[in-house]
């Protein structure tokens, strides 16, 4: 065909398409044809992305994915005997979750519904996750409403996330590799697609704004504890923090205005001290709010958490940017450790991070990567691997990280130098296993106070506080069910030296997840240990750390050592150890 008779072509096809369709589903195809030059003629594949920004979309939305889990399974039970399959994509159309049955993944994959593929109108076209991020709303893209022809088989309603701000964060999806021709008879998916995105606002907003009064309206007394349909956090003045989107619906339905920022009272006829009248303890019925406009709504208030060491870390985590609030759990001392690091995400300070194999130094130099200015490359050099010239990213902008940069030979050392002189724009975070002293020892000066602008020490696995939160998300994100681990099999975990650290847990868990025949990991189901414990005098070197991380139980930091219980309390008597008053 012509050029010219193929733009015909196209152009018959929109006019074609546009009649009897709906509005906003035929400015998504005449946008993917006019601003993307797209051809709808065209059978093209679904696009998946690397493994490596997976990887990166995945770190960024981790803690999305962490609070949306627990719903998103009920909601597949509910759908998955009809054949539906849930996805979950971020805010640039990229599948971070997924839900399906295994028995299809040859042909999930190939249609696109699968981790890793790439929905965005510019790649997909018309398609439910990209239409609903062009659009911000919920719709259903029906068969032939898509505007690829190998996306035509698929029914697609998609509904959007929203942060505690407002701003589009996700987009929840749940397709049909086939369905009924009707288009009605995805309003049933709709419902639920809708109700769940709700839930997860509502889930998020509780989990980021714990410090803050919680008001959750309902236009029903009988739903407003169970599942109200929206919600608004105030700090101590009353101005509004968060919201989800329900809280823009009610409070201001014309859409006027902006929520965030203003006070509670310039929307209901209710200031911070009546708040307490709306907790439990009063029937949901005598929970009446009055709002400015004169329309009526059911309230209820939940008090802000009360402040205990390990919820100051929480809150502290809650306040980090990206992936560094969901790095670690509720341990002190990493929350100093990712506080600094925010601090100077977004500079060309270079930094040298510090730990043991396994403690995840790579992880945190990729969150720390993706809390900086936009629009970088991540280069990863192995200097382990031998390393030239020719081989540097030349050019190149973003972030160099070295990792393992005590492997550097001489040569490389001076190659890293030569590329970091010409390319001012790259910023490096090195990786080091070993202590910065000696590493001094082992590079050329003028390279060691190159990279090592500011140093995060990550603690060994057996030191941290947040064990527990830390085995519990590895196993959500391992299991689409609800997998847990018996008292017996935790104890034992929690006792391990772990001197391959995170690694050497998620390798445990892997195998415990196989070999566990129920939804219960029990001891029977864990391999063995493996590994050599330390020395004594190593261990005494590092009790106060084990003793602080296990909140100074002498039991469970036996457990952890592998010694019994009379010996820990000797050594500390020994080090003259005590908990702090």
């Amino acid at each position: 065909m012509r050029d010219t008779e193929h733009v015909a072509e196209i152009d018959r096809v929109l006019r074609g398409y546009e009649t009897g369709r709906d509005r906003t589903v035929s400015e998504s195809w005449r946008r993917c044809v006019e601003t993307y030059g797209m051809d709808p003629t065209r059978p093209d594949p679904a696009f998946i992305v690397t493994e490596m920004e997976l990887r990166e979309h995945r770190e960024q939305s981790e803690r999305l994915i962490a609070t949306a889990r627990s719903g998103l399974q009920a909601l597949f039970r509910q759908v998955a005997g009809q054949n539906y399959v849930l996805l979950l994509a971020d805010a640039q159309g990229v599948c971070v979750d997924f839900f399906g049955d295994p028995r299809f993944e040859d042909e999930l994959r190939t249609a696109g519904l699968y981790l890793g593929s790439h929905w965005s109108e510019d790649l997909a076209g018309t398609c439910g996750v990209g239409s609903c991020i062009v659009n911000g709303k919920a719709l259903t893209i029906h068969q032939g409403d898509h505007f690829g022809l190998s996306h035509v088989p698929l029914s697609c309603t998609a509904a959007p996330i929203h942060d505690t701000k407002g701003e589009l964060s996700a987009v929840l999806d749940i397709s049909l590799l086939r369905s009924p021709s009707p288009k009605s008879s995805q309003n049933l998916a709709m419902s639920l697609v809708t109700a769940s995105t709700r839930r997860v606002e509502m889930a998020n907003l509780m989990a980021m704004t714990r410090r803050d009064w919680v008001l959750r309206l309902s236009t029903s007394p009988e739903f407003l504890e169970v599942d109200p349909e929206a919600a608004v956090a105030l700090d101590g003045s009353g101005r509004i923090v968060g919201m989800t989107m329900g809280a823009r619906k009610a409070l201001d339905p014309d859409g006027e205005g902006r929520l965030i920022g203003t006070r509670i009272d310039d929307w209901i006829e209710i200031g911070v001290d009546d708040l307490p009248d709306l907790m439990r303890g009063r029937p949901p019925e005598e929970r009446v709010l009055r709002l400015t406009d004169g329309r009526g709504l059911f309230g209820h208030a939940i008090a802000p958490q009360a402040t205990r060491s390990l919820a100051g870390a929480r809150r502290m985590g809650a306040d980090l940017p990206g992936a560094l609030g969901s790095f670690a759990g509720p341990d002190p001392g990493l929350a100093r450790l990712l506080q600094g690091a925010a601090r100077v995400a977004r500079t060309q300070v270079p930094l040298l991070i510090t730990g043991e194999t396994g403690t995840g130094k790579e992880k945190l130099a990729r969150a720390i990567h993706v809390c900086g200015p936009e629009g970088r490359a991540f280069h990863e050099m192995r200097c382990a691997v031998t390393v030239t010239a020719s081989q540097m990213p030349q050019g190149a902008r973003g972030t160099l990280f070295l990792r393992g940069v005590e492997d550097l030979s001489p040569e490389a050392q001076g190659a890293v130098l030569a590329l970091l002189d010409g390319a001012p724009d790259l910023r490096v975070i090195a990786s080091t296993r070993i202590d910065p002293a000696a590493l001094a020892e082992r590079l050329r000066a003028d390279l060691f106070y190159r990279i090592a602008g500011m140093t995060l020490s990550l603690p060994p696995l057996r030191h941290r506080a947040d064990f527990d939160w830390l085995l519990d998300r590895l196993l959500r994100r391992r299991t689409a069910d609800n997998t847990r681990l018996s008292p017996a099999a935790r104890i034992e975990l929690k006792s391990r030296d772990w001197r391959g650290n995170i690694r050497e847990l998620e390798r445990v868990i892997d195998v415990a997840v196989a070999m566990a025949e129920g939804n219960v990991i029990d001891l029977t189901d864990l391999p063995a240990a493996t590994g050599v414990r330390t020395e004594e005098t190593g261990e005494d070197e590092a009790l106060e750390l084990v003793l602080h991380a296990c909140g100074w139980n002498m039991s469970q930091a036996a457990r952890r050592l592998g010694v019994n219980r009379s010996t820990i309390l000797r050594r500390a008597r020994k080090l003259g150890i005590a908990p702090p008053h």
